[in-house]
């Protein structure tokens, strides 16, 4: 396994950080701070828990694909977070801590997955390459 350079290894802190702070923003939130007293605040703790804990192990042990499509996941927190600051104004600074919370892992892990990746020799081949090499398989097909 190669090392990761100095620039890989912030993004990667950053990832980690921010990642697990969302999932302790999460607990806390739900659990402590603004515990909604209608619904059982541990079962609604553990509902906005579960999918942070999918792409976990992976990102604990730094994969560049995990931190890459854990940003999927990251996403359903980014839309809560605005939909809580428009909609609902006395848990609108929580939500705003959580927009930046969110906004911070994204970055983390999107700029953490390009750097690994670049440096495990990862990379998508360019389209026009892809196209390329397709035409040139077409026509040997065809002129067989």
């Amino acid at each position: 396994m190669t090392e990761l350079s100095p620039k890989t290894q912030q993004y990667r802190r950053l990832a980690l950080f921010s990642y697990l702070s969302l999932v302790v923003w999460v607990v806390l939130w739900h659990s402590v701070i603004a515990p909604h007293s209608q619904i059982n605040p541990l079962g609604l703790t553990i509902g906005w828990l579960i999918p942070l804990l999918f792409p976990l192990p992976g990102i604990l042990r730094g994969k560049a694909y995990t931190h890459a499509w854990a940003n999927f996941i990251l996403m359903f927190y980014f839309l809560h977070a605005l939909t809580m600051i428009w909609v609902d104004e006395g848990e609108r600074l929580l939500a705003l801590v959580e927009l930046i919370i969110v906004s911070a892992a994204f970055a983390g892990n999107t700029l953490y997955a390009k750097f690994r990746g670049q440096e495990l020799g990862l990379k998508l081949p360019k389209l026009s390459t892809v196209e390329k090499q397709e035409k040139e398989k077409f026509d040997q097909s065809n002129s067989d």
